[in-house]
């Protein structure tokens, strides 16, 4: 039995509101502030900063698609830990979900530094938003 576990994953997503999800998988690719990683069952530790994109979880060669708006993620003994604002099923997002986030996010004041940060924030979110909503409509 420990030789099963062993070749396995665990992955929580945790937003603010609620734990997402909880489940086994045997790979996982995160998206990191500065490109993806994979996590595959005896990774070194490591604690590092998420951007917002696409997580991909998959178990028995089916994989699950979230779009997670940053945060950080953890590995640690086989667990991955997800901690994010937003997560959202990819079924859930299309096209259109995805160009009202840019709308919305080019409509945003940038007269200040904090303001300049928050619409860097709002259009990076939807810059992942629509990487995510494209590979739906394919």
């Amino acid at each position: 039995m420990a030789e099963t576990t062993a070749k396995k994953l665990k992955v929580v997503v945790v937003t603010p509101e609620r734990a997402i999800l909880d489940e086994s998988a045997d790979m996982v690719i995160l998206p990191m502030f500065d490109g993806e990683l994979g996590v595959l069952p005896g990774r070194a530790a490591l604690i590092g900063r998420l951007g917002a994109g696409e997580l991909r979880i998959t178990e028995a060669g089916v994989t699950k698609r979230y779009f997670i708006d940053a945060g950080f993620a953890q590995v640690r003994a086989n667990v991955v830990t997800v901690l994010t604002a937003k997560s959202i099923p990819a079924s859930e997002l299309n096209p259109l979900k995805a160009a009202e986030a840019r709308t919305t996010a080019d409509a945003l004041p940038s007269t200040n530094s904090f303001e300049r940060t928050n619409r860097e924030k709002a259009l990076d979110r939807a810059r992942g938003m629509a990487a995510v909503a494209a590979k739906n409509a394919v």
